[in-house]
């Protein structure tokens, strides 16, 4: 069957490939070199697909459609924005896994969005970038969850959407070998007065919830407090949510940070280690 065999909650900052010079060098330098590990424990772990959740900002969807989650299970291809210094390429699916994971949410009360064909924006293209298509071979089925634009997915909705992936995963009658990616934050705030605050209060609250394996306790915050104190852009953690709750047990390991407000955000990187 197949089997998750680690995960990895990451930034997705576009500014990481399209502004990298307006940051302080070694902090740029340490958030590289962060993706750079992820992009090696994908390969230590055997992995053959990722499992990318992300959201988007008004680059794919808009008033006319907003998905509270959806999931691409045909053809790929990024990054949406043309200024984000890479050029655009063909990123491969796990089409027989993505459909699998599809119907399976279907039969238990998941009504996914779905997307046939896809280019995917910042929002999962900087970390397939950075850490995944470094690894030839490694497919990507990306999920989009509502994020960043209301209404949002609700907190608790994302906890039972990733426990529902994993089990999805679990069900697989293959051999595949997946990482899920939850991608976004921490804190920022985007098209605000007080946009470049970073609260690394806030951020170490997540980290620290990450490597207690609580994702009971994040998906309990309230978006009123998490908007105050981390920044309308901090209501991501609904991806790392996603990804933490896809794992049953597992503890977390941080593997670097760096608060950048030329980049406006809190960046963090964790790994998440399936328990023994």
């Amino acid at each position: 069957m197949a089997r998750i065999v680690g995960g990895f909650c990451v930034p997705h900052d576009p500014a990481i490939t399209a502004f990298p010079e307006v940051a302080n060098k070694r902090q740029a330098a340490n958030i590289m070199a962060g993706f750079a590990r992820v992009a090696a424990r994908i390969g230590e772990l055997g992995a053959d697909t990722a499992v990318v959740v992300g959201d988007d900002h008004f680059a794919l969807f808009g008033p006319h459609c907003l998905p509270q989650y959806l999931i691409g299970i045909g053809d790929l291809e990024g990054p949406e924005e043309n200024w984000m210094r890479f050029d655009r390429y063909v990123v491969p699916n796990n089409v027989p896994l993505a459909e699998h994971i599809m119907h399976y949410g279907l039969d238990r009360g998941f009504d996914w969005a779905v997307a046939k064909s896809l280019v995917l924006d910042h929002g999962t293209m900087i970390p397939v970038h950075l850490a995944v298509t470094p690894n030839p071979g490694v497919r990507t089925i990306p999920i989009y969850t509502a994020a960043a634009v209301t209404p949002l997915l609700r907190l608790k909705r994302a906890q039972a959407l990733g426990q529902m992936i994993g089990e999805a995963v679990a069900a697989f009658p293959g051999d595949d070998r997946v990482v899920v990616m939850g991608c976004g934050g921490i804190s920022h705030r985007v098209g605000t007065s007080d946009m470049g605050r970073v609260d690394q209060d806030f951020d170490q609250m997540i980290l620290d919830m990450v490597v207690r394996g609580d994702v009971e306790a994040m998906a309990a915050l309230d978006d009123a407090y998490v908007l105050r104190e981390g920044g309308n852009g901090a209501f991501e953690i609904r991806n790392w949510i996603v990804a933490m709750a896809a794992m049953p047990r597992f503890r977390g390991e941080v593997i670097c940070y760096e608060p950048i407000p030329e980049w406006i955000t809190g960046l963090g990187l964790a790994e998440l280690k399936p328990a023994a």
